[in-house]
């Protein structure tokens, strides 16, 4: 709906007051005071703007602007000395141009730009009768986009690929009178009149792209999908696997050729519905891998440098990427948390626990984009993570990112890495433990990638736990028991919320750590407890300090057994032998019987403290919190109230960690990145 922010009319409708409105429309996404209105006042013609979120369009009189420019034109051309480096390009005249009379604010992002679209007219160039856009750049910085975007074009070797992923760069406007030295007009493609932002933006955004991107047989074939129709998940993934592609390509175009874009967004990239390709907005900020010196002590910097250009384009389209599968980013709020989760220097491997926590799993986009990200064993929150890295070194490149199996469709095999592995049975644990279904056969599966983590557990050795093993973890999963309030009637009916493991380093002794198991529940009062969840809060916090040495862990063979006690967990292990000695497995892991122990980390625990608190009115009542901590008791792993129980730890990484009690049950816990542990019902 066109929403009028000014109607405008004058017999003088001039060149001054459009570059004065269009600078504002420009600036209007970023100030809330521009919003309402637009100090501008002419006679006999108008302006109408529409909202950005809408169509985005901007309407005016075409008459006096083609008048305007064209007297420009008419009144001599001056171009500088400087245009001769200029000449792998098209030089314009403003008499070339028939200028329309709409032009489309997704086109124009800084104030120091005025757009107009329009038409090649001149018979005799190449581009006759082509819908191209005007881009004047006014100011030294402005000018110098515009030229480094032609002077890119030197640079890069194969224009008709450029071309396929990039905005194209059709020549420039030679410069008129004196008066108009302070601008440049740059002549480029025109391939749509809304950005990516502005597509994701419509209600109806997934039935409009796919039709515009007209998912034939080669689309299919850069996808690896053949799937047609189906659910709004499989949908939707199809076409951010192509649209990721597409945009993948062309950056890995550009660094291949030493040039970082270092402007990717979303409002930087547009579809064209001529080729159905994604295109990378213009490359007046491109900056060069390395230096023009070549002084050999620069070559270590250089490598630096290109190391950090091409990790700020990766993080740029992980940040593309996160918009366009969970749609709620978009919300500037929303988006504000997610980077400053980043900017914080936590780990991107755990942004799946972070984002449950600000983003509403029950809407119709948060759901959808969980399923996206949690489909082929977490893949898509793997390379999220990849793309998102905050270290150059454990980041992703273009080709790389091509090969991932989240944008690979079911019809291409990759062969995973042993990374990729690892992340695909722990995301795996993680879905099983969090369907809350612990039956038998679940019960049985995550136990089986269990012990299959730990059987791969990338740390064997104490000191690299060193750095991995402080921070705050959130148990997901035991493999003892677990007794709830169903088919019990307990005298304090207590309701557990978030178990967390808060593991600190202290400086002295070497290798000593604190640790402090933090319990929220909620004590329920009433019958109807089964439809009520409200009652009183409370905690319970047990610490301990605990040492880290070197040890292993034996596993006793079945024949040493003596007595006609069965295992449980033999079944599990002929599973895993059975599993990887398949064709598949065997390449990776070379490993015929079960081993006989595996290295681990020895946790050497203390003496353990125990501090209870109990909200009002029961915090006066001795003998409910007695029996509210036999409750507690009852339900939580027994592990969690004796950490001295705690013995070692078999696994661990970014996100994950894996403990085993001295009984030979296993925790399962997830780095968490909360700070209120109290129960929320």
């Amino acid at each position: 709906m066109a929403v009028p922010i000014g109607v405008c009319s004058s017999s003088a409708f001039d060149y001054s007051q459009v570059q004065c409105l269009m600078s504002l429309s420009s600036c209007r996404n970023n100030s809330s005071s521009m919003q309402r209105s637009l100090p501008v006042a002419t006679r006999n013609h108008y302006i109408i703007l529409r909202d950005r979120s809408s169509s985005v369009e901007v309407f005016a009189s075409r008459g006096n602007i083609s008048q305007e420019l064209e007297s420009e034109d008419n009144a001599g051309v001056s171009c500088s000395e400087e245009d001769d480096e200029l000449s792998h390009v098209i030089k314009f005249k403003m008499s070339d141009f028939k200028i329309h009379d709409r032009v489309s604010i997704a086109l124009g992002e800084r104030g120091d730009e005025v757009v107009y679209e329009a038409t090649v007219k001149d018979p005799r160039s190449p581009l006759f009768n082509t819908r191209v856009v005007l881009r004047r750049l006014i100011g030294t910085l402005a000018k110098r986009r515009g030229r480094r975007a032609m002077e890119v074009l030197r640079r890069l070797g194969s224009r008709r690929l450029y071309h396929s992923y990039s905005m194209q760069v059709h020549g420039y406007v030679c410069s008129s009178t004196t008066e108009d030295s302070d601008s440049f007009t740059l002549v480029h493609g025109y391939h749509g009149s809304s950005s990516l932002r502005h597509w994701l933006q419509r209600s109806d955004w997934l039935p409009t792209l796919e039709a515009t991107l007209a998912l034939d047989e080669e689309s299919v074939r850069k996808v690896g999908d053949d799937t047609v129709g189906g659910p709004a998940v499989s949908r939707q993934l199809r076409v951010i696997r192509l649209l990721m592609r597409d945009l993948l390509i062309g950056v890995n175009y550009l660094h291949s050729h030493g040039l970082a874009h270092t402007e990717l967004r979303l409002e930087n990239l547009h579809i064209s519905p001529v080729d159905r390709h994604i295109k990378v907005g213009l490359l007046g900020n491109a900056s060069d891998f390395h230096e023009s010196s070549p002084d050999d002590s620069k070559l270590d910097s250089n490598m630096d440098r290109r190391k950090m250009m091409i990790a700020f384009d990766m993080r740029c389209v992980g940040f593309i990427m996160a918009k366009m599968v969970l749609r709620d980013l978009m919300d500037p709020m929303i988006f504000s948390q997610f980077k400053t989760f980043l900017s914080k220097g936590n780990n991107p491997s755990c942004l799946r626990e972070f984002l449950i926590s600000i983003i509403n799993r029950n809407s119709s986009s948060g759901k959808i984009g969980f399923q996206i990200l949690d489909r082929n064993w977490g893949a898509g929150w793997n390379l999220l993570f990849l793309l998102l890295a905050t270290k150059p070194s454990q980041g992703i490149s273009c080709l790389d990112a091509l090969r991932h199996p989240f944008l690979c469709g079911p019809l291409w095999r990759v062969d995973p890495t042993m990374e990729m592995i690892r992340w695909s049975l722990g995301s795996t644990a993680v879905r099983i433990a969090e369907e809350y279904i612990y039956g038998k056969q679940q019960r049985r599966r995550i136990a089986h990638f269990i012990e299959l983590m730990e059987m791969l557990n990338p740390h064997s050795k104490p000191r690299q736990w060193l750095e991995l093993l402080p921070g705050k973890w959130r148990l997901l999963y035991s493999t003892g028991r677990h007794i709830g309030l169903t088919l019990r009637q307990p005298p304090a009916r207590v309701l557990i919320g978030d178990v967390h493991l808060t593991i600190s380093k202290l400086l002295k002794p070497e290798a000593t750590f604190s640790i402090a198991s933090d319990i929220g529940y909620n004590v329920i009062i009433g019958r109807d407890w089964a439809h009520d969840k409200t009652g009183t809060g409370g905690k319970l916090k047990v610490t301990c300090l605990s040492k880290l040495r070197a040890g292993r862990r034996l596993y006793i063979k079945e024949e040493t057994l003596t007595s006609n006690f069965v295992s449980a967990t033999q079944d599990v292990r002929d599973s895993i032998i059975e599993k990887l000695s398949s064709k598949k497995w065997r390449k990776i892991m070379p490993i015929k019987e079960y081993p006989s122990s595996l290295p681990v980390a020895k946790l050497v625990s203390s003496d353990v403290e125990m501090t209870m608190s109990l909200d009002k009115p029961l915090s006066s009542d001795i003998e409910t919190a007695k029996n509210v901590i036999r409750e507690v008791r009852m339900q939580i792993p027994p592990e969690l109230f004796e950490l001295s129980k705690i013995v070692c730890g078999t696994y661990v990484d970014s996100r994950l960690l894996l403990l085993r009690s001295v009984n030979g049950s296993a925790l399962l816990f997830t780095r968490s990145h909360v700070n209120d542990i109290s129960y929320k019902p």
